[in-house]
């Protein structure tokens, strides 16, 4: 008996660790860059990968324009159905962004899942997110995805949230279903300003210690590189967006000077716009640090691509006009070194490491605190309290590290860029303490 329950346990067991089988697709514009959607198609299935599917098989077709119904055109739809046959596959994942429509209509045409690569990076995110920060940003992008998206399909959902005033006269089930998205959509945005309010209440405490981010792609080796720099054993593993919440540690500086260092979520191409919506306070940290670094696997073809990837989401963060280090990881994986003086002088602020080996660690932490340097210029400032006004100028224009409230006025020590030396000194100078 008990060993027919070891059997049946492994059996459960066992279909439980089976991989979905999956087909990813893509649609190819006529006279695009193919090489650089191949590579996205490829990086598609890293993607499945790390969702727990297994690809079986990769299909794209090159047109002028997509199909508005199916993306794809009529033939390679069929191709389709042959091959989710054929390989017992029981998703297709496409490369593209798809309509409600075509979701619809590729569902009822293949008869298995159908989803495109802002639904799989969802369900990434929603598996890898541990902290109730990460758990609320994730349901809220989730939230923000499905309600353009919304379907009879979605009846569940009147079930799970519903009850008395979930259905007003007249109202259609879609119509009751959107309410009640709208509704969790406007109490995930509350709870995630208050957590992100207290956040910055912490990072107000710790101003006037140098403070580092890194940023990077995904899987470029961000977590290994925090490990290096500070022993703090954070979680690593070869997979896509394994690190989602961010995490701050104490880093000791060559000069013994104390300082922090941040590793936030990893970017990627066509990252959907309401994840980085939702991730904004969770990079925070990177927004308030004094120096950025980038961090790049040089061992990756691509990297040129990756580096812009993460320039541009930086961008649209609005992080800029910050000191930024390119800190080029996993060299050791390279055969030949010749092209690093190449990307040197491309990269002048660059270090070239490896996290996993220990390698050129010292080297970066030296470059870190030059870069930091650079940006501590100080100056005190006593401000009369007749002139307070001043004061949200001061702030605007400098970083703050230390403020005094005295009987006539208030005594400030700021730090200010280089570049903006003039400005600042033509502005407050009146104001400097000799």
């Amino acid at each position: 008996m008990l060993t027919q329950k070891r059997q049946k346990m492994k059996q459960i067991y066992e279909t439980q660790e089976q991989r979905e089988k999956a087909i990813i697709a893509a649609f190819i514009k006529k006279g695009s860059n193919k090489d650089e959607a191949l590579d996205s198609l490829e990086e598609l299935g890293l993607l499945v990968d790390t969702a727990g599917g297994e690809v079986v098989e990769k299909v794209y077709q090159e047109m002028p324009t997509p199909n508005v119904s199916t993306l794809l055109g009529k033939g390679k739809v069929q191709e389709l159905v042959e091959l989710v046959k054929e390989h017992q596959a029981t998703m297709v994942v496409f490369d593209n962004e798809l309509s409600p429509v075509q979701v619809r209509n590729l569902s009822n045409a293949l008869n298995v899942k159908v989803l495109d690569r802002s639904g799989i990076i969802l369900d990434i995110f929603a598996k890898n997110a541990k902290t109730l920060e990460a758990q609320l940003q994730v349901e809220l992008a989730q939230n923000l995805y499905l309600l353009p998206r919304l379907s009879r399909m979605w009846t569940h959902l009147s079930k799970q949230y519903g009850g008395i005033g979930t259905k007003g006269p007249g109202e259609t089930q879609i119509e009751t279903d959107r309410r009640i998205i709208r509704r969790r959509i406007q109490v995930l945005r509350e709870k995630l300003k208050l957590i992100e309010t207290q956040n910055y209440e912490q990072r107000k405490s710790r101003q006037g210690i140098p403070r580092f981010a890194l940023v990077g792609y995904t899987n470029a080796g961000k977590s290994t590189l925090m490990n290096a720099l500070t022993d703090a054993g954070v979680y690593v593993e070869d997979k896509l967006f394994a690190t989602l919440s961010t995490i701050v540690r104490q880093i000791t500086l060559p000069s013994g000077k104390t300082g922090l260092v941040s590793d936030t979520v990893g970017f990627i191409r066509n990252l959907p716009h309401h994840l980085v919506a939702s991730f904004r306070s969770t990079l925070a940290e990177a927004s308030e640090s004094d120096v950025i670094l980038i961090v790049v696997d040089i061992s990756d073809n691509n990297f040129s691509k990756h580096i812009q990837t993460v320039v541009d989401t930086l961008n649209e963060l609005n992080i800029k006009d910050k000191p930024m280090i390119y800190v080029f990881n996993k060299i050791d994986k390279l055969e030949r070194l010749e092209h690093l003086k190449q990307i040197k002088d491309e990269y002048p602020t660059s270090v070239f490491v490896s996290a996993k080996r220990n390698m050129n660690i010292a080297e970066l932490l030296i470059q870190m605190e030059k870069e930091y340097d650079k940006l501590s210029n100080k100056l005190m400032l006593f401000v009369p309290y007749d002139k307070n006004s001043v004061l949200n100028k001061i702030y605007k224009m400098c970083k703050v590290i230390d403020r005094k409230d005295t009987n006539e006025g208030t005594i400030l020590t700021v730090n200010y860029q280089s570049d903006t030396e003039r400005q600042v000194r033509n502005m407050f100078g009146e104001y400097e303490l000799c």
